[in-house]
């Protein structure tokens, strides 16, 4: 597993410049701490079909602005000031963590993971949760799992004509976040 892995890890070309990749750790990037700051990662690899699952761990706090989800090629990596960078534009489309909504083109676009009784937003993510991220680039839709929980579909109207990286955006220093290529989800 960790050698198909590798071939999906950090893209040292793609990175925010103030990320690194942690140097005894492909899978790993670290933040540097830097203020009003806002910085994206994505890895080597992107997708145009098929159906692709990949697990994010974010060792350390995730900070006020913490976004996970896809991107084009063209997002923005890096901004002034502390913003939920990912799904700031028509290139990307987020999970803000900290708020439980869902970010594209600079809107919340819904509460996520949605409470089925009233519509609200089920408690956030939690420091130290490893989040599963499910891309079906077929349909267009993109979900997210955390532990063993389905937390249910965020977006169903992703573009199936563009390549979609794995993306996030952070603003906490020393953040590190890992990103493992599981390969096609398991249904069941």
């Amino acid at each position: 597993a960790r050698l198909r892995a590798y071939f999906y890890r950090w893209n040292p070309q793609d990175l925010s410049r103030n990320i690194v990749i942690k140097k005894d750790d492909v899978f790993t990037i670290l933040r540097k701490p830097v203020a009003s700051s806002t910085d994206c990662a994505r890895p080597l690899r992107g997708f145009r079909n098929g159906r692709h699952c990949w697990q994010v761990h974010w060792a350390s706090p995730t900070g006020s602005e913490a976004v996970l989800g896809v991107a084009t090629k063209n997002a923005i990596l890096h901004a002034s000031n502390y913003i939920p960078l990912l799904g700031r534009d028509d290139q990307g489309w987020g999970w803000h963590l900290k708020t439980g909504k869902l970010r594209h083109e600079g809107k919340d676009v819904g509460p996520y993971p949605r409470d089925d009784t009233n519509g609200q937003a089920q408690p956030a993510y939690k420091p130290g949760d490893d989040i599963r991220v499910i891309l079906d680039m077929d349909q267009g839709i993109l979900s997210f799992e955390r532990g063993s929980n389905f937390l249910g579909v965020a977006f169903e109207d992703l573009p199936t004509d563009e390549e979609l990286y794995p993306c996030f955006s952070a603003v906490y220093g020393n953040s590190e976040i890992t990103f493992i290529y599981l390969g096609p989800p398991i249904d069941g």
